[in-house]
C-alpha cells in the first residue's frame, strides 16, 4: 500500500466502509532477492496475529504480489481467481500458448536454450524481435534485438540476471500441475517474440461468476524512436468497432485461462495500416497506475472493482461521471544516467498541483540517488516522476503537461561526476 495507491483507495465509494491495512511492503516484495516461501511465511504470521476478522485479500502489483493473492486467498477462505489461471498469465511462454488457442493475434514466439553454448532465435521467429525472461516486473530485463550480435547481449544479461524473479516463480509453479512443456521450461526461461508494431493500446476488464467485463480502454504512446512509454490516455481515440474487437478477444482470452472472481488487463498493438490486433501481454491485476485516470473521467477509481470483488459485491464502474472528459498517465523521464541533486519538495508539489487544477505529480526519486541505481527501471530509460493531467481536450491535457514539466526544478549532476 503506498502513498498514492492509499490516497486513491480512499476515493472509492463507501471508502468508510473498510478499514485497509498493509500486508506486505514494496521493498519485501520487488527489491533485491525474493524468497517466496519467506514471504509466504510472514504474511501468515501478520494475518494470524490481526486483531480482527480479514475479509479479503487484495493486490495491485506484478508478480509475486499477483501469485501471492491467490494463494493467500486460498489459506483462509477467501475470494480470489486461482493460482492456475494467474500464472497463465505471469509465465509468458504459457500465457502465450492459452492466448494462441483461441485467437491469431498473436506474434511468432519460441523459447530460447539458455543453457546452450550459442544461443540461437527459435524456429519461426525472425528480426526485430524481444527477448524477455518468462517472468518480470515491469520491462525489466526485456530487450528488442535487430541482429545476431544485439541477440547475444541481450542473452547474456538475461542469463545473469533472469534468476531474480525466476527461482521464485519456480516455487509457486511447484503449487500446480504443469503442461509438460511449462514444466520442461520451468520459471529461468527466456522468451524470443517477433516485433509487433502498431499503436499501443489497453483494455481493462474483470470477470464475476464466470462472466468477463471490459469496462475502459485506453491509448499508450511512446515516446518518439523508442519502446519508452510517453503516456497512457483514457479513454482511447480508436474506432468503436477496433475496440469492440479488442474486447471480443479479451473475452475469448480470459475465458480461456480460466479467471474468476478477479480483475485483468490486457496490453495490445493495433496496426491502421493491416487493421491487424496483436496481443503485448495479459496481466492478471487491474492497473493501479491508473486509478487516477478513471477517477478523472468516469468519477471513481478502479479500485473500487478490486475490492468490491474481493467482497463478493457488484463491481460496476460507472461511466463518464468525472469532472473530465479525457485524462493521462505521463512518464517524465530522463534517458542518461545521473545524479538527482535537486528534486521538487512535497510543498511544491502540492502549489503545482493547486496552480494547475486536474494535475497530480508522484513518483518522484529521492535527492542524491543515482538513476542507474533506482528499482523497477525499464532497459531504456529512468524514471524521474508519473505526472497526471486531466481536460477536456487533448490539446489541453499536452498543455498542462508541457507547463507542470516546465516547472519540476530538478536538477543533476554531470554525466562524468556519475562516472564511479
Amino acid at each position: 500500500m503506498d502513498e498514492a495507491n492509499e490516497d486513491m483507495l480512499g476515493q472509492v465509494p463507501h471508502a468508510a466502509d473498510y478499514r485497509l491495512h498493509p500486508l506486505l511492503g514494496i521493498d519485501e516484495l520487488q527489491h533485491g532477492e525474493v524468497d517466496f516461501a519467506a514471504l509466504v511465511r510472514k504474511a501468515e504470521r501478520r494475518l494470524d496475529a490481526f486483531d480482527g476478522t480479514v475479509d479479503a485479500i487484495v493486490g495491485y502489483w506484478d508478480f509475486p504480489v499477483s501469485t501471492l493473492v491467490p494463494i493467500l486467498c486460498g489459506r483462509y477462505g477467501l475470494r480470489s481467481t486461482s493460482l492456475e489461471s494467474v500464472l497463465k498469465c505471469e509465465h509468458k511462454y504459457w500465457s502465450r500458448l492459452e492466448q494462441a488457442a483461441v485467437t491469431d493475434a498473436v506474434p511468432a514466439f519460441g523459447l530460447v536454450d539458455l543453457a546452450a553454448d550459442d544461443p540461437r532465435p527459435p524456429e519461426g521467429v525472425r528480426f526485430p524481435m524481444w527477448l524477455k525472461p518468462v517472468t518480470g516486473y515491469s520491462s525489466e530485463l526485456a530487450f528488442g534485438v535487430r541482429d545476431m550480435d544485439e541477440f547475444r547481449s541481450a542473452v547474456a544479461e538475461i542469463r545473469a540476471g533472469v534468476g531474480r524473479v525466476g527461482r521464485p516463480l519456480e516455487f509457486v509453479l511447484d503449487r500446480v500441475e504443469l503442461p509438460d512443456e511449462i514444466a520442461a521450461a520451468g520459471g529461468q526461461a527466456c522468451l524470443a517474440e517477433e516485433a509487433i508494431t502498431g499503436e499501443q493500446v489497453a483494455v481493462e476488464g474483470y470477470v464475476r461468476g464466470g462472466e468477463v467485463t471490459v469496462y475502459g480502454t485506453l491509448d499508450s504512446l511512446t515516446y518518439p524512436d523508442s519502446p519508452c512509454f510517453l503516456r497512457h490516455q483514457y479513454p482511447s481515440r480508436l474506432p468503436g468497432g477496433v475496440q469492440e474487437r479488442l474486447r471480443d478477444i479479451a473475452e475469448r482470452v480470459i475465458t480461456r485461462i480460466g479467471m474468476d472472481d478477479a480483475t485483468f488487463s490486457i496490453e495490445y498493438f493495433y496496426d491502421p495500416e493491416t487493421d491487424r490486433i496483436s496481443i503485448l501481454e495479459v496481466n492478471p491485476r487491474h492497473s493501479q497506475s491508473h486509478a487516477e485516470l478513471f477517477a478523472y473521467v468516469d468519477g471513481v477509481p478502479n479500485h473500487h472493482i478490486m475490492l468490491r470483488l474481493a467482497l463478493g459485491q457488484d463491481p460496476a464502474l460507472p461511466h463518464g461521471e468525472g469532472p473530465y472528459a479525457l485524462a493521462a498517465k505521463w512518464y517524465h523521464r530522463r534517458f542518461e544516467d545521473a545524479v538527482v541533486t535537486r528534486v521538487p519538495t512535497g510543498e511544491e508539489l502540492a502549489a503545482l498541483e493547486h496552480r494547475i487544477p486536474g494535475t497530480r505529480v508522484n513518483h518522484v526519486p529521492p535527492a542524491g540517488a543515482r538513476l542507474s541505481d533506482l528499482p523497477e527501471q525499464d532497459s531504456y530509460s529512468f524514471e524521474l516522476a508519473h505526472v497526471f493531467t486531466a481536460a477536456d481536450s487533448e490539446s489541453e491535457l499536452i498543455a498542462k503537461y508541457d507547463e507542470v514539466i516546465t516547472a519540476l526544478p530538478f536538477t543533476f549532476a554531470p554525466q562524468e561526476e556519475t562516472v564511479r
